[in-house]
């Protein structure tokens, strides 16, 4: 089956930059920029939105209530950790979202990249234990949407006694899940739940290798068809394949060392940050146009695709032809690259995938 190709963009509520490292390139969070952002990639074609979770990032629920206010059409695709929210709250807290902004909300799961930034919020729970929370809440989130009359449930972390929520959600059965994790517990909890996993930027072998298990996994619990794929790329997409690259190598000259140094520390137990890593060891770039530069910088996912406009969606294309259907990117600036994408890349694709794009 070949799923309707779909495109998310990224709102960096930790604000933006042309070049890490030099204040003058900063550009502060703030209403204006997430209006120039969000504006930008619904003009661009962009279906969801990416809401960071992070200590320097604003707080997601709260902004992308707001954006979604100040909107068309995009949809918010926003954070749910373990043990943070109260997975009845959690529930009601989606379904409300999702009825007033008419269906536009989905949900990441995220187990948390940084055992410090855990620590320091008060969460306890190591990584296999929070997969194992992540596991009974989206179960719960499941049921109470899906269940018309009391929810009891006991489980491990969360013990439930009639539980009942309004409203239920306006998509049916619910909205989609994303996930993103590199770790075997990541996959298994997409296996089960996912609607989307989402790989961070690897190597077209890998890729396809990851996928095949997955899906694998998936069939263990009858979802082998439900389950879809997608990427989680950086784009610096220019005129020319050399403007693109300066802009590239701009972007991350001028980062100090102790800024890289606490992006290697601080996500040490991250597998999918582990990964990154791997990857920036073997070179500038591990496929031609996928550039490793950025995961020095920056946590998460780093890999970017540099180059002219054909040379970025026939990288895409690539991974399209993998059988990946979901692109969630980001660029420098965001409403820049957003505006870039929209007018130079995304023509392109249409034109080679005339019956999975939206018109």
């Amino acid at each position: 089956m070949q799923r309707r190709l779909e495109f998310g963009w990224f709102l960096p509520t930790a604000g933006d930059t042309t070049a890490y490292g030099v204040p003058a390139a900063q550009v502060p969070s703030s209403l204006a920029l997430f209006d120039r952002i969000v504006g930008a990639a619904e003009a661009a074609g962009f279906e969801y939105m990416l809401v960071p979770v992070q200590t320097a990032c604003w707080e997601a629920w709260i902004s992308s209530a707001m954006m979604v206010a100040r909107s068309k059409s995009i949809r918010m695709l926003v954070a749910a950790r373990p043990s943070y929210i109260n997975p009845v709250l959690l529930a009601k807290m989606i379904s409300t979202f999702d009825q007033l902004s008419g269906g536009r909300i989905c949900i990441n799961l995220i187990a948390g990249q940084s055992e410090t930034e855990n620590a320091a919020e008060g969460i306890k729970w190591g990584k296999e234990e929070r997969y194992e929370i992540m596991e009974e809440e989206v179960s719960i989130l499941k049921a109470l949407w899906t269940t018309h009359g009391p929810l009891h449930f006991d489980g491990k972390f969360h013990q439930l006694k009639g539980a009942q929520i309004r409203p239920y959600p306006l998509q049916k059965p619910h909205p989609k899940f994303y996930l993103g994790g590199g770790s075997r517990q990541a996959w298994e909890i997409s296996a089960r739940h996912a609607d989307v996993h989402l790989f961070w930027g690897d190597t077209y072998d890998r890729i396809r290798a990851n996928m095949a298990e997955i899906r694998t996994m998936a069939a263990g619990h009858g979802r082998e068809r439900e389950i879809g794929f997608g990427m989680r790329l950086q784009i610096v997409c220019r005129p020319t394949e050399k403007e693109a690259w300066d802009f590239a190598h701009e972007l991350v000259a001028h980062a100090s060392e102790s800024q890289k140094t606490f992006v290697k520390q601080h996500f040490a137990t991250s597998e999918a940050n582990r990964r990154v890593r791997e990857l920036a060891a073997i070179g500038e770039t591990i496929e031609p146009h996928l550039w490793t530069g950025i995961t020095q910088v920056r946590p998460g996912a780093g890999i970017a695709v540099v180059g002219d406009p054909e040379q970025c969606a026939d990288t895409l294309q690539k991974f399209i032809d993998l059988g990946c259907h979901s692109f969630c990117l980001s660029g420098y600036l965001h409403d820049e690259e957003a505006e870039r994408f929209g007018k130079w890349v995304m023509p392109i694709l249409k034109e080679h995938n005339r019956e999975r794009m939206a018109a």
